[in-house]
């Protein structure tokens, strides 16, 4: 998969304090690093810089802008079931 594929993809993050939770990627940040976002308040991610390696990206994707901001992506996000629910 090609990194600019990345933006809009949710993913759950697999190690931190985080683990489990879903997120979605946001920007790249390089070929290591991209900005991720739950946002906090669906999901308890917060907008953070995390190595891809940390990441278990999924097939579902939203349509979002590079480097959109939490509101445009909690909107989009708050609509697809299952999305807010916290894993543990």
């Amino acid at each position: 998969m090609a990194l600019s594929d990345l933006v809009g993809r949710i993913c759950i993050k697999t190690r931190g304090r985080e683990k489990n939770r879903k997120c979605v990627i946001v920007d790249i940040v390089d070929d290591n690093f991209v900005i991720i976002t739950g946002p906090k308040d669906l999901t308890g991610v917060r907008r953070r810089r995390v190595n891809i390696k940390h990441l278990s990206i999924t097939e579902q994707k939203i349509d979002i802008s590079k480097g959109a901001p939490d509101d445009e992506v909690r909107k989009i996000a708050a609509s697809i079931q299952d999305y807010t629910i916290k894993s543990k």
